[in-house]
Order: C-alpha cells, then sequence, then structure tokens
C-alpha cells in the first residue's frame, strides 16, 4: 500500500461504547477528539503530534459507571484502524524505539510491527490517579491497541515522581516509535521486512 494511501476509519459498536476513528499515518500531526475524557485526548494528542499521525476520535460511552469502557475501547478501535491503514505492511521500516524525558521523568517504548499482539508494560506510578483519572486504565488502553494493531510493545518508565510526567512521557515515546516504524524505508521498498515473507 502506498504512503498515499495509508487512512483508515474504523467504528466499534458495543452495548457499552460507540467508537469512530479516522487516522492518517503520513499526517502531521492534526487532531480532533470528542471522548468525554479529557485527560485520556491530552495523552492521544501526544500520539498524534509526535507520530505525526492525523486522527479524528469520537466515543460515547457508559462514562455514568466509570472510564474503563471507554478507554480499553478506544485502544482496541485505534488499533483496528492501524491494522487497516497499514495495509499489507511491505517497505516500512517495522521497528520503533524512542526515549523521552520530561522534567524528573523518562520513559523507553520499543514496538515491532510483527503481527504478533505483546504487551510488556512496566510503569511503576507514583500515585493512581491523575486530575481523577484513573492511571491503570492506561494498560488497558495499550492492551486494547497491541491486540488489534498486532504488535509487539514494550513500555517502560525508567524515572519520574510526578504521574501526568510519567504518562505523558510514554505516550510522546510511543508517538515517536510509531512514527518510526511505520516510515517507509527507501532500501526496502515494495520488500516485505521479515524472513518468513508475512507479517
Amino acid at each position: 500500500m502506498s504512503e498515499s494511501q495509508r487512512t483508515a476509519s474504523v467504528s466499534r459498536d458495543t452495548l457499552e461504547t460507540q467508537i469512530s476513528v479516522e487516522i492518517n499515518l503520513d499526517g502531521t500531526g492534526a487532531v480532533e477528539f470528542a471522548t468525554g475524557i479529557p485527560f485520556l485526548e491530552h495523552m492521544l494528542d501526544q500520539i498524534g503530534r509526535h507520530g505525526l499521525i492525523d486522527m479524528q476520535i469520537k466515543a460515547a460511552g457508559d462514562l455514568h459507571i466509570d472510564d474503563h469502557h471507554t478507554v480499553e475501547d478506544v485502544g482496541i478501535t485505534l488499533g483496528q484502524a492501524f491494522t487497516k491503514a497499514l495495509g499489507d505492511k511491505k517497505g516500512i521500516r517495522r521497528y520503533g524505539h524512542a526515549y523521552v524525558p520530561l522534567d524528573e521523568a523518562l520513559s523507553r517504548v520499543v514496538l515491532d510491527i510483527s503481527g504478533r499482539p505483546g504487551l510488556t508494560f512496566n510503569v511503576p506510578f507514583t500515585r493512581s490517579s491523575v486530575g481523577g483519572f484513573d492511571v491503570d486504565l492506561f494498560h488497558e488502553f495499550f492492551q486494547g491497541f497491541t491486540n488489534h494493531a498486532l504488535v509487539t510493545l514494550h513500555v517502560d518508565c525508567l524515572r519520574g515522581e510526578n504521574s501526568h510526567h510519567q504518562i505523558e512521557t510514554v505516550f510522546k515515546a510511543f508517538g515517536r516509535a510509531l512514527r518510526m516504524a511505520l516510515e517507509p524505508d527507501p532500501r526496502m521498498l515494495g520488500v516485505m521486512p521479515s524472513t518468513k515473507g508475512t507479517l
């Protein structure tokens, strides 16, 4: 699939949530969100800005219960959109990594667009919530994304004292690692980046 075609629109409707996602993997970082969860949107903005991925995400969920279903299902639907937009994966770099600091916090994200979902998430949050948002839900977001984008993802917060800084470095590093992995490799044009011949 050529760069100009790396776009997708995906909708997911359940009894708990209704999610729609539009993405352009070769964008400028333009984003538009309406999820009802401002802190989630702040983190999604990091993916778009640092990954240069255009995203429109709308979500209506059972927020009267809690944020869990909406956060998880946004991750799932975003992962489905990535799989659809990426196509056959020929010519991409496949692997990506990034270290990102924010004041005292430092995180590392390493990923492989492998076709094999796997998440290792090591973020020792210093507190359980930020502005009323349960930070444990970010594990659910990345698990949903990983399972449906079919990527191997390692997320490590190496240090940090402020939970906001910790998770923001994670999302910025995730965006940067995605950008690297998704980039077309000029030496691999039209070639599958795997000895298996498929990903």
